[in-house]
């Protein structure tokens, strides 16, 4: 969540990029990415070269040598060391300028020689957009400023940006909440045993944070060579048809130690995309702001999902791309939980009936303010082509440890612990009642209840009986206020009047 000074620097940032004449959102979002690139590279190998030498050793696969490098725009040799941030941040101005446009941006282009990588396929592309030394020295001297090494800057930049964009209210392009990621994650606490997708990816916010549970859980299994390759090269994979996001979502898995993650540029819900059973996780908020073209749509999302709605076509391709066994968590708008149209029953019929579904957890409306107060929930199910669902999961998500308006500011009630840890012992929840704020419903009701999966359908409301007094007696009580408002009024005009 970005607030406070984060915000204001970055404000100001924003101030600099439009007084150099770069004024379109998704190029400053680029282009401050690129920088931030640059820092965060030079900040990773300084803490290498502080951890080696409290050791004595030399660092492992420095991102900057000691010699030169030779940069194919020029066909020069350039020393490595004017290519880090906390060199060339001390230059004057032009020179920092000309090094920087010349020398540390091709560095960056080029950086993964593989042009077969995700991250050469991206960045082939890029262009540095600013035109003078003045903004990119109020550019660097406030990115120096901030402190980046326990958070996903990018992250923080996008979902800001977001926020000034008129795009964020009409496409669907909003970004989930980094705490809200990181719930989905440990709730289904991937394995260096999963293949994981995010078909509609964006910034890649969770693949990342895949990543990261990955990194932190198994730290000691990844010093295994075959480990270490299957992280680096085939765990993470990633969709998007936005050729921006793409980039800074191969920068960002880079930056997270995923050096070669499969990231495409693609509709994922066309015929182009023909993934199948391929996947051991899911995890995504698809966009569900509209619909799609009928004729790209590709006809296996079709079979299950008769719509053009994104929402549930998303949930189709869900089924289709994982694995037997394969697990699912993705968001959804609540009307998949209760839609009449066909599409909305036929797909959770599906879910029900032919898969696993475990878990529905609805989520307060203010979760994505400022940029909309749309109603979600989170679907978990499981792909096993034949049916398994016993008993559902409800669970009703009050509080998310941010208040509920458009300031979303830090408040003490926080639902999510809770919403972990019960997932993980659903055992212990038989025994709760209706009248709670989780609980499990049989399949059978479900059933009966036409597959709706609202928990509202199946809550129990506990109502208090409230006794009122005959109307003799309160019209009595009202004769009596209203004689003493008369024997009032009569002494003020005896005395004053």
């Amino acid at each position: 969540m970005i607030t406070g000074d984060i915000k204001n620097r970055i404000d100001t940032l924003w101030d600099a990029f439009w007084t150099g004449g770069i004024t379109n959102s998704i190029t400053i979002l680029e282009q401050m990415t690129y920088l931030f690139f640059m820092k965060m590279l030079d900040d990773a190998q300084l803490k290498k070269e502080a951890t080696a030498s409290v050791f004595g050793v030399e660092i492992s696969d420095p991102v900057f040598g000691k010699d030169m490098w030779h940069n194919p725009d020029t066909d020069k040799d350039v020393p490595y060391e004017t290519l880090r941030w906390n060199v060339f941040k001390n230059y004057e101005p032009t020179k920092m300028f000309n090094v920087v446009r010349n020398d540390v941006f091709p560095f960056i282009k080029n950086l993964n020689n593989s042009s077969s990588s995700s991250y050469s396929k991206f960045m082939k592309d890029a262009v540095f957009m600013i035109q003078n030394p003045r903004t990119l020295l109020k550019v660097i001297e406030g990115i120096d400023d901030l402190d980046m090494n326990n958070r996903d800057a990018m992250g923080d930049v996008y979902e800001y940006v977001l926020g000034k964009m008129a795009a964020s209210g009409t496409n669907g392009q909003f970004r989930t909440p980094r705490h809200i990621i990181r719930m989905m994650v440990e709730l289904m606490k991937p394995t260096l045993k999963d293949v994981i997708c995010d078909p509609a990816m964006g910034s890649a916010g969770f693949i990342v944070e895949s990543a990261k549970y990955v990194q932190e859980v198994y730290k000691q299994e990844l010093l295994k060579k075959e480990n270490t390759q299957h992280f680096k090269k085939g765990m993470f994979h990633g969709f998007d048809t936005d050729s921006t996001m793409l980039r800074i979502g191969a920068m960002n898995l880079m930056l997270h130690g995923a050096d070669d993650p499969d990231i495409s540029y693609q509709d994922s819900l066309s015929a182009d995309n023909t993934d199948t059973d391929k996947y051991t996780l899911c995890l995504a908020n698809p966009p569900f702001a509209g619909s799609v073209d009928k004729e790209i749509i590709s006809k296996s999302l079709s079979a299950i999902a008769p719509t053009t709605k994104t929402e549930l076509l998303f949930v189709a391709l869900f089924i289709r791309m994982l694995q037997l066994g394969g697990r699912c968590a993705s968001i959804v708008p609540d009307g998949v939980l209760f839609g009449n149209s066909k599409a909305h029953k036929a797909v959770r019929k599906e879910l029900v009936d032919k898969h696993r579904l475990q878990a529905v957890i609805s989520m307060p409306s203010g979760v994505f303010q400022p940029y909309s107060g749309v109603s979600t929930a989170i679907l978990i199910f499981t792909k096993t082509n034949a049916g398994g669902t016993d008993k559902v999961w409800f669970y009703d998500m009050k509080a998310d440890g941010y208040s509920l308006d458009q300031k979303r500011t830090e408040v003490t009630e926080n639902d999510i612990p809770d919403v972990i840890s019960r997932f993980h012992n659903l055992a212990a929840e038989e025994t709760r009642t209706r009248k709670e704020q989780s609980f499990l419903v049989p399949v059978e009701e479900i059933r009966e209840k036409d597959y709706d999966l609202s928990m509202n359908k199946y809550k129990e409301i506990e109502r208090e009986v409230v006794e009122y007094e005959q109307p003799d007696i309160i019209l009595g009580r009202i004769d009596t206020l209203q004689s003493q408002i008369t024997e009032a009024l009569a002494e003020f005009r005896e005395k004053y009047m």
